[in-house]
């Protein structure tokens, strides 16, 4: 098996990646996590998903390339330069709807919302408001994040968070937990 011949890659990663290229967008989710996501998201017809850092896309793409018809997604992300970049290529879908706002903000707000899969790839979800994001998944339901191995962007000290995290999620009782030494690190939790 060779995990690189990655087939069903969607049809705008290329000018996404362009584009993140173009405006120096460091933090682009790789292929692996792309993929990944639109398998689990293909597990659940008619799901409610929700991703927490839009940044310009990329995720995103892999995320639309799972859902069917009756499925929906909301993308949060603070940067308006980034969500108007994201609302060029996905404005017109119907099942996504894309939101500027502070997501610790938004998770506070809206704690009684329910998801299928919760893609946390920004502070909030991941690093603080995570007990009330995990609240908001359904039981069954997916919790993603990414970037748990050592990156060449993180700051100074970065790896203590990463090693908190890590150990409150493992002594939480209502998930699940997978730990995959792959791609950037990912952790999957499924809700009990």
């Amino acid at each position: 098996m060779i995990d690189t011949n990655i087939q069903d890659i969607p049809k705008l990663q290329e000018e996404i990646q362009q584009k993140s290229k173009e405006i120096c967008f460091t933090m682009p989710s790789d292929l692996f996590v792309g993929s990944f996501l639109k398998t689990l998201i293909s597990s659940k017809p008619g799901g409610r998903f929700l991703e927490i850092g839009t940044g310009i896309g990329l995720s995103l793409s892999w995320m639309i390339d799972g859902m069917d018809a009756y499925a929906t997604l909301l993308s949060i992300d603070n940067d308006q330069e980034l969500i108007s970049i994201a609302t060029q290529y996905f404005g017109e879908d119907k099942r996504v709807q894309l939101l500027c706002k502070d997501a610790a903000i938004w998770i506070k707000e809206h704690q009684e919302d329910r998801f299928d899969l919760i893609f946390a790839d920004a502070w909030p979800g991941k690093y603080s408001e995570i007990n009330e994001v995990l609240q908001m998944l359904n039981v069954g339901g997916f919790y993603i994040i990414d970037d748990m191995m050592e990156q060449p962007n993180w700051p100074e000290g970065h790896s203590d968070n990463v090693t908190a995290l890590i150990a409150y999620l493992e002594q939480r009782k209502d998930i699940q937990l997978t730990k995959m030494n792959w791609s950037t690190g990912l952790i999957m939790a499924v809700k009990k």
